[in-house]
Formats: C-alpha cells, structure tokens, sequence
C-alpha cells in the first residue's frame, strides 16, 4: 500500500510522517507531496519519495496522485480557497481510483456555526459526491494554536478575548497526527466521521491559569463583549476583515463549537490526549 501525504512538509503533515513510520510503515511506501519539495529534503533523505503537490496547480495533483493507493487531504491553510483547492485532490484521487481518502475537516463540520465550517462542509459533500472510499477526521482546536496567546498573555500578564464561558476540547498537533496514521494503516473505518477532541474541555480562565503554569507568570482571562475585543483589535492595527474573522471564531467557541469530547481521539490513538498544560510546554 502506497500512501500520499498532502502538505507533508506542514506542521501536522511532518508528524504524520513521523506516526507512520514509527507504526511500521515502510519509508518507500509513503509519498510526501510539498509545494516546495526542497522543504522535503530531510523527507527525502529518510527513503521518502518526494513530489511536487500545489493546491493551486491540479497538474502536479494529478500527477502526485497517480499511483498511490491511500490519500491523506490536509486541509488548506489558504481561508477563502480551500474548496476549489480540496476539489483538485478529491477529482485526482477519484480519477486515480483511490481506496481510501482521509480528510482533516473542522467539528461538526455539516452543522456547526463557526466561521470556519463552511468550506469542510463544502469538502465533505465534494468527498460523498465522490464516491471515493473515505474517513473523515473532524479535528478540533490544536493547541500549538495558542502559541500566540501564550506569548502575548505571558508578556502582559492578560488573557483578552471575547469566548466568554465557552470551552475548548484542545488537543496536540501530534495527538491529531497519530489518529490520522491509525486510520491510514488500519484496515476499516472507511465511511466512519470521527469527531476528535481532547479529553478535557477547558475555559479560559483555566487556559489563563495553565498559561501562567507554564510561564511562571500572573495572568488574568479579561472576558470583552465581542464589541470590545473588535475595538482592542482594531487599535492594535489589524484590518477590518482580520478583526471580524477573529471576532467571529472568539463567538463560535463562546457558542460552543469546540467544546464537545466524547473520547473518540483517545480511543483511536490508544492512550489520553495531551494535557493543556503540557502541550503549551510543547509550544513554549
């Protein structure tokens, strides 16, 4: 079995890698697909055939494509352009008759309200269309995600955002990435939606408080109005669109869009998901 990992040179897409590997994959039986494939040189350098994979160029899907037996679509990183970008791999891997496709969606993707749901949505009906073989991941927050609140709340001594009690059932990149390799290398779990948390939903009082562990600092959740944090924003110099697109996210968690877990990520990894504290370590 051949499988091709999109965006391998990306933050999850490496430890991906890794996961497979260390579950006895072959390194001549992945392909890692990286817009620039001189950023795969280390990938290369362990036994991995390395390919040229643009989004936004569906010539060098087609051809990444052709041949593998198993998909792992990373979702994009390019909001607004992820749709037509996940279209190119899922009409290369249903032309290339793929047996599997596996794809990192968003919580509750089909019914959620968060700003980012729509185009998982879009993408999960373009997979079912498909009628490609596939599973899908619905990740939840990562909590590499907060690399910039840590920083941020550990210089000022303020945890500002506008989520009021509402909870987040983060995860580590690599507790994601191990789900996506189990489900890669098992037989079974095509047509499965997993819905993936960690095993705690917490509020920011506690991610003030676990950030403050992890520093060594004071500091303080300060709940805004959405009013407020867009007017905080809008001083710090963001654009309009950057602060209604954070705004949004802050009252998507606020409403509850990241705070169910249900163990499903755990069970699939085999041991708990990272503690918060642990996986700001990580990231600090």
């Amino acid at each position: 079995m051949t499988t091709l990992i999109t965006g391998a040179t990306g933050q999850l897409g490496r430890l991906v890698i890794d996961s497979l590997l260390e579950r006895g994959a072959e390194p001549q039986s992945i392909v890692a697909g990286a817009r620039d494939t001189a950023k795969a040189a280390d990938l290369a350098a362990r036994g991995i055939r390395v390919v040229e994979l643009d989004y936004n160029a569906p010539a060098t899907v087609k051809a990444a494509v052709d041949g593998v037996d198993t998909v792992l679509l990373v979702s994009g990183s390019e909001v607004g352009s992820r749709v037509a970008q996940h279209r190119a791999v899922i009409d290369a891997a249903a032309a290339a008759d793929v047996t599997k496709l596996v794809y990192t969606s968003a919580p509750k993707a089909t019914t959620s309200d968060l700003v980012l749901a729509p185009e998982h949505k879009a993408t999960e009906e373009l997979i079912a269309a498909s009628g490609i073989p596939a599973v899908i991941l619905r990740n939840n927050w990562y909590t590499e995600n907060y690399a910039g609140a840590l920083a941020q709340a550990t210089e000022s001594g303020v945890l500002a955002a506008s989520v009021g009690e509402g909870r987040v059932a983060s995860a580590s990149r690599r507790d994601f990435a191990d789900a996506a390799a189990v489900v890669l290398l098992e037989d079974g779990h095509v047509g499965e939606v997993y819905e993936l948390g960690g095993d705690v939903a917490w509020n920011y009082d506690e991610l003030a408080g676990a950030i403050a562990e992890v520093s060594g600092r004071p500091v303080d959740y300060q709940a805004l109005s959405t009013e407020e944090h867009a007017a905080v924003l809008t001083g710090a110099g963001l654009d309009a669109g950057t602060v209604g697109f954070v705004t949004a996210l802050d009252a998507g968690i606020r409403d509850g869009a990241l705070a169910d877990t249900d163990g499903t990520l755990a069970r699939l990894i085999g041991r708990p998901t990272t503690p918060l504290v642990e996986g700001l370590r990580t990231v600090a």
